[in-house]
């Protein structure tokens, strides 16, 4: 049984509600069971300088936690005069799967930058943060295609991400902070939504994990994968 009562294969309830903010060109929060994320989506005119004048557009990502979002106040990084090694691992891991999913050409030379801010922890921040931010990023470009500013939509596939692992013995899907702090085996699975794999991050936390199990995990990820594309597109075309 797990601690949440949830069967092997099932989600934390989902939902994204689109239109957070005022100012960013594309917002969303969205909430995966008990870990919440505010994700915007800012256009800028401009592009790094290692792709200034390649015609190609980019998309990067910035991600934090808030201080009150785990159980205990943490100090925010900017007071700490720097970002933590998690931190930075997560943004890129942002970035480059959003990329993932992007017609950098039909983009045009510009950046679209998404933010991704964790109010509340309990678990896949990563995984809610890419899913959450692909919304925001579909919303901006959206605004994109309306004003002409794109010939053909840039984006080709959504992009999402869900946590598996073995726990207790069985392998489980979308994992809570009681379960992926006890887990013997986790995973984080980065998908298009036609379920072509971008990344996949899986390490053994004092046990090893077989073959065999890390397909089953796969199969979950797929399922999970799946539904929170339908959320994403219900959400984005609401």
């Amino acid at each position: 049984m797990r601690p949440s009562g949830r069967s092997l294969d099932e989600m934390r309830a989902v939902s994204i509600e689109t239109g957070i903010t005022k100012h960013a060109e594309g917002s969303c929060m969205i909430r995966m069971g008990d870990t919440h994320v505010l994700c915007t989506a800012t256009i800028e005119d401009r592009v790094p300088p290692f792709i200034k004048g390649s015609g190609l557009g980019w998309v990067t990502a910035e991600y934090g936690m808030l201080p009150r979002s785990t159980t205990s106040r943490m100090r925010r990084e900017a007071s700490a005069g720097k970002q933590g090694g998690r931190t930075v691992e997560i943004q890129r891991l942002i970035g480059r799967s959003l990329r993932a999913g992007v017609d950098r050409v039909a983009l045009g030379e510009r950046q679209i930058t998404v933010d991704c801010d964790v109010i509340q922890a309990d678990g896949g921040t990563r995984c809610a943060s890419i899913t959450g931010g692909w919304v925001a990023l579909r919303l901006a470009v959206n605004k994109l295609i309306k004003a002409g500013d794109v010939i053909s939509d840039p984006l080709v596939s959504p992009v999402s991400a869900v946590s598996c692992g073995i726990y207790a013995g069985q392998p489980v899907l979308d994992l809570d902070y009681p379960e992926d702090s006890e887990a013997g085996v986790d995973g984080n699975f980065v998908m298009t939504g036609e379920g072509q794999l971008i990344e996949v991050q899986m390490s053994a936390e004092g046990a090893t994990f077989s073959r065999a199990q890390m397909d089953q995990l796969m199969q979950l990820a797929e399922k999970g994968v799946s539904e929170l594309a339908t959320a994403q597109l219900a959400a984005a075309n609401a």
